[in-house]
């Protein structure tokens, strides 16, 4: 019986939903895996969250996972049960299992949102879920992030070290820079995350200051040239430094891509389907 897990319910839409997933990701994505959206205990609190897996798999085997951590702050970026149903069905469907949290205070979840603090944990806590489920081959573990997940998913990278490989979208890399763009956003950071020692705090939280913390795994990092919400200029300085620091890394920038890479869908599935295959044993 699983002990963190303490609610789970499979994703059932609504038949036009079905019809848009089909249309959007897929028949293979709709058919060939399952999306549960499940409530786990954080540091004492019920966190929302997200798990997925191919449909069928053989008795007794053990397949490779893949954590996902999501962008936005707040509700601003959570990820809604049709969203996961396509997304998080989209990586099963290559055959992997998808652990993803919404991160405390969202969602309906409990605790607060701290934009790269306390609820960091939520995805060091979705560790221990991944040992619960036995078709889950933990020595095979990949990380993903977009945007404020990318924020997220350095933090982490920086206390463990046992993930398989990394594929980074968009991802904020220096949140002082930022946070320095505008005024009004400054100000809202500030509420977030506190006053007090808060230059301190961006800078701790920016993986620009700490990339020789980083684990000596393969970086897959994807920009797009025209993304207006995080500069592509921050994938090409952490670019520069791991290069310097020899690290394995692979930097795409899609010329006139937005935030979202909505015009390179197929391109970015494809480059993100090949790193995890590589490097996760597929």
């Amino acid at each position: 019986m699983n002990t963190n897990i303490i609610y789970k319910e499979e994703i059932k839409l609504s038949e036009q939903q079905n019809r848009m997933i089909i249309s959007g990701w897929g028949n293979d994505v709709f058919q060939n895996s399952v999306v549960e959206k499940i409530v786990y205990i954080s540091d004492n609190l019920k966190v929302k969250g997200y798990l997925s897996h191919p449909k069928i798999m053989t008795p007794g085997s053990k397949i490779p996972l893949v954590i996902w951590n999501r962008g936005g702050y707040g509700e601003e970026g959570a990820i809604d049960r049709f969203t996961a149903r396509g997304m998080f069905g989209q990586i099963s469907s290559w055959g992997y299992a998808v652990l993803a949290s919404q991160y405390r205070g969202n969602d309906g979840g409990e605790g607060r949102d701290e934009l790269g603090g306390a609820e960091v944990n939520d995805i060091k806590n979705l560790l221990p879920l991944a040992e619960e489920l036995k078709f889950i081959d933990t020595s095979r573990i990949g990380i993903e992030g977009w945007s404020r997940g990318g924020l997220m998913t350095f933090i982490l990278l920086r206390e463990y070290h046992n993930f398989k490989c990394a594929v980074l979208s968009g991802a904020i890399s220096n949140l002082k820079q930022i946070a320095d763009s505008e005024i009004s956003l400054k100000k809202n950071y500030k509420k977030i995350i506190g006053a007090e020692d808060f230059n301190l705090q961006i800078e701790a939280r920016s993986a620009i200051n700490f990339t020789k913390d980083l684990p000596d795994i393969p970086y897959l990092i994807m920009h797009g040239g025209k993304d207006e919400r995080v500069a592509v200029e921050q994938s090409i300085e952490l670019a520069k430094k791991f290069s310097d620091e020899k690290k394995n890394f692979r930097l795409v920038i899609f010329e006139g891509g937005d935030h979202f890479l909505k015009n390179h869908r197929k391109e970015v599935d494809q480059l993100r389907k090949m790193w995890f295959d590589t490097y996760l044993g597929i």
